[in-house]
């Protein structure tokens, strides 16, 4: 009888236990703030960057290759890849054209603005990611 009765109380001390944190008001899922999207750019476009840089940077190591994945990523938080795709379409088509012929592509506001945003980038890429 003795053993009934606790195990009794047992039962009913476990089920006000759990039924007392069913009971427990569920706490609204806050909805964090979107990151920024700064991964638009192919993978493509970037291993092309990647390796035109190794070349420029005296040829396939592994601190340039470090180096060279590093640029392209401090220059795609400067500029989105529709922003740095016609900065370098701008200064690919300007490069060794002069007066009239380059004008067209040259003077126009947008392309001096893209083009001095990229320089800029590269710049800050630059110095954030070679050893000197």
């Amino acid at each position: 009888m003795k053993i009934k009765y606790l195990s009794s109380i047992f039962s009913l001390a476990l089920i006000a236990v759990i039924s007392g944190c069913a009971t427990e008001p569920e706490k609204p899922v806050e909805q964090a703030e979107p990151a920024p999207f700064v991964n638009d750019y192919p993978t493509r476009d970037r291993v092309e960057y990647v390796l035109n840089c190794v070349a420029q940077h005296g040829g396939l190591t592994y601190i340039t290759q470090y180096a060279c994945g590093c640029k392209i990523d401090k220059i795609a938080e400067k500029l989105n890849f529709a922003e740095f795709e016609a900065a370098k379409t701008f200064t690919y088509l300007t490069k060794g054209q002069t007066g009239d012929a380059a004008a067209a592509l040259r003077d126009p506001a947008q392309s001096k603005d893209l083009r001095k945003r990229l320089k800029d980038a590269e710049q800050y890429a630059e110095k954030s990611c070679f050893v000197k």
